[in-house]
Parts: C-alpha cells; structure tokens; sequence
C-alpha cells in the first residue's frame, strides 16, 4: 500500500510540473495585486517558447560540456560514478559521495527527525562517511523539517522521478563536497523547526526554515545540476555566509520571485571569498528577479537563457564581479524592465567602479546590459575555474535539456 501511495504522489507531482511550464500559478502573497497583474500581462504577451527536451524523442544530444561527460552513456546506470568527474566552473572539485558506498532509498517517510529510520532519505544525507545516495523507485518526499545534508553526498536521483515537495527544502550547512543531482524541488515551505540530527552522533534544536528550496550556508565545493525547481516560499537557491566553490549547472527554474541569492548581507564583508559558476540554466516562465543577486564575490555567469523576468535579471550591492558571457538575454514586452541590470543599492558613482562585465551575450527584445568598471584586467584566478563560454547565439542549444531528465536504466538519458 505504501508503494502504491508513493505512485499517485509521483504522478500527482509530474502532472503539477508539466502545469506550472505551461499556466501562470499565484505568486506569495507578499507581491502586490499590481504585480500579480502585471505578471499575466508579461506572461501574455511574451510568447516566447523553447523546445523541452523533456519532449525529446530523437538520439541522445549532449549539448554542453558538463552533459557531455556522461549523459549519452547508455550505461550510465552501472557507472553513475562518472558523474563525479564532470563537474565545471568554480565548483570543478567537488566530488559528493564519489568514494562511498552506494545508499537506496526505498521509503519516502520523513516522520522522525532525531532518530530517522534507514532507508529514508535522511538517515542517508546525515550519516559520516561519503555516500551515493539513489533512489528504489518514483517518489515524492515531504519534509517535515529541513534536510541537514552532511559532507561527501551525492543525492543522484537518475533512473526515478524524484520530488522534495510541500515541505521543508535542503540546506547544506558548514559542509563540504556535497552534490545534489536531478531532482524535481516545489512547493517547498517555512517549517517550525525543532530538534532534527545533523550527523550520527549530534542533533541539536533549529530556528524554523525559512523556506528555501536549497540553502547553502557556510559551505564549500557545492554542485547543483539538473534541478527543476519553482514556488518556493522564499528563495529557490541561496548561497551565502562564505560559501565557496560551488557550481549551479542544468537548472530549469520557473514562477518565482525571488530566484537565487548570492550573498544574505551588505554588511558581511567574508562573503568577499565567494566564487560561484552559474552555466547553462535556463530561467523561464514566470520569474520576476535575482537570477542572481550578488553581493562581495566573483560570479560567473555564462551561456543561461533569460526568457522571462519581470523586475530584472541579474543585480547586486557591494561591488561583487559580475561577468555574464555568451547568455540571451530576452527582455519583457514591459518597457520598464528591458534593463538586464539592477543597482539600485547604490548611487551612480559607485557602482560605475563595480566590475560588471556583458561579453558576447546575445540581447533581444530591447534587453541591455548596463556595464560597469574599467577594462577588464587579467582574472587572478585558475583558468579552470572558467568554463570557455559560447556566444549567446548558442544558448538555446546548449540548455535545451536543463532541468531533471527523465533518465532510465540501459539507455542514455
């Protein structure tokens, strides 16, 4: 019974996933009723579409070079290991669980937070050593309060149409080496918090969430590639408090507010350390700002597909170093928000010295790119921290599998 329960919650959820591509859905109900309203005006008029791979039936295309690395591998399955290896960008060293034992869940519970019973997706994320972490079978999980992953985790959801919905979401918390894999994130909710174990060995009392799809927090070599993530109570990805390393690849995130933050406060300067690639996502129906909001680091933002935003794409404070290579930038019919920038933290005369640099994006509909600071000097860092950008006249090629992919055992996904 059990089983055949988890099968109607996975179908229930496919079906709200394929809703939310194609209708408008509320926002939260902190926006006003004029951006409600102006929302459906953009929504119904911007016709902008893209082919879904999930709608793909023709011969494995890997589109881009993190997805070249293993997606047309018929057997995949039997060496889900090479994943670990693909990875890019300033996130290139995380590993997850790539030295570990192989996890199975096969039960979608999450009804004891000190003390979770094997087999959930808890008990696996919190153990000591490095784990794979897969799953048995179709599932959508509801957490009843935030999932506290623990170093040298791969949570790799290939072979089953996994959901974190209608709960708590991620976090990812003074960690590292932590992978999280083709996962479908919704729906995700503030919880009460409360006594929840972290580790084997310590549980300790939490603040209630603060409904993010995935927090990463403090935390270093994070990679985050294939989610399909939307409506969540506050942000879809936050990265902030000194995390670094990390990589955000494959995502395709839709009807939201505020998409993704890079950096929580003006004020904390250590977030000066922040690296992060943001590659090959595509941002689309619905979206309204942060894609991203930088403060203090260096992000790397390259071959996305802007095709919807309402406010703006990507913003900042705090003299981050923005440089947006190769992306498409489609700009609203709304003659308010053809701006791809947004700095309104500070005046003119500081934000000119910011670092913020548009090459080779492709601008349509009246989009532009305000750019800021002098020429570009030399990066002081590795070159393979970079991923060699494509123009933006490739983007739509190169994301057009972004999002969780609907992978099977013995052919490529």
């Amino acid at each position: 019974m059990a089983a055949e329960t988890d099968e109607v919650w996975a179908k229930r959820a496919r079906e709200a996933e394929a809703a939310a591509l194609e209708a408008y859905h509320p926002f939260p109900d902190d926006l006003t009723d004029e951006t409600n309203v102006a929302v459906n005006q953009a929504l119904s008029h911007n016709n902008t579409r893209r082919q879904l791979g999930s709608t793909y039936k023709g011969p494995c295309l890997a589109t881009n070079p993190i997805d070249r690395c293993w997606r047309c591998d018929p057997n995949w399955a039997k060496g889900r290991k090479k994943l670990a290896k693909c990875v890019l960008g300033f996130g290139r060293n995380t590993i997850g669980g790539k030295y570990g034992k192989v996890y199975v869940v096969n039960d979608a519970s999450d009804d004891n937070m000190e003390n979770p019973r094997p087999g959930t997706l808890r008990y696996g994320v919190i153990q000591a050593e490095p784990l794979w972490i897969v799953f048995a079978r179709d599932m959508i999980i509801r957490l009843n309060q935030e999932l506290i992953i623990n170093s040298y985790k791969t949570i790799d959801a290939r072979g089953a149409h996994v959901h974190i919905a209608y709960g708590a979401g991620l976090t990812i918390q003074f960690v590292q080496h932590v992978v999280v894999h083709n996962i479908r994130i919704h729906d995700i909710v503030v919880k009460n918090g409360g006594m929840i174990r972290d580790s084997p060995t310590h549980f300790g009392f939490r603040t209630p969430s603060d409904g993010d799809g995935i927090s990463v927090f403090g935390a270093t070599n994070v990679w985050l590639d294939h989610l399909s993530m939307f409506n969540c109570q506050d942000g879809l990805i936050d990265v902030i408090e000194s995390s670094t390393a990390v990589t955000i690849s494959n995502n395709h995130f839709t009807r939201h507010n505020d998409v993704m933050l890079m950096g929580a406060s003006d004020a904390n300067s250590k977030d000066a350390i922040m690296q992060v690639t943001i590659a090959f996502n595509h941002f689309g129906k619905g979206l309204i700002q942060r894609m991203p909001r930088c403060r203090w680091g260096f992000f790397h933002v390259l071959n996305n597909d802007y095709t919807h935003w309402l406010m703006y794409a990507v913003g900042g404070s705090k003299h981050p170093t923005i440089i947006s290579q190769g992306n498409r930038f489609i700009a609203p019919p709304d003659a308010a928000a053809k701006e791809v920038t947004k700095r309104d933290y500070a005046p003119e005369s500081e934000w000119m010295k910011w670092t913020w640099k548009s090459e080779g994006d492709l601008l349509l509909n009246g989009a532009f790119f305000r750019q800021s600071g002098g020429p570009r000097k030399k990066l002081q860092y590795s070159i393979k921290d970079f991923i060699n950008a494509k123009p933006g006249s490739y983007v739509r090629r190169l994301t057009r599998f972004a999002g969780a992919l609907n992978c099977r055992s013995g052919r490529p996904c």
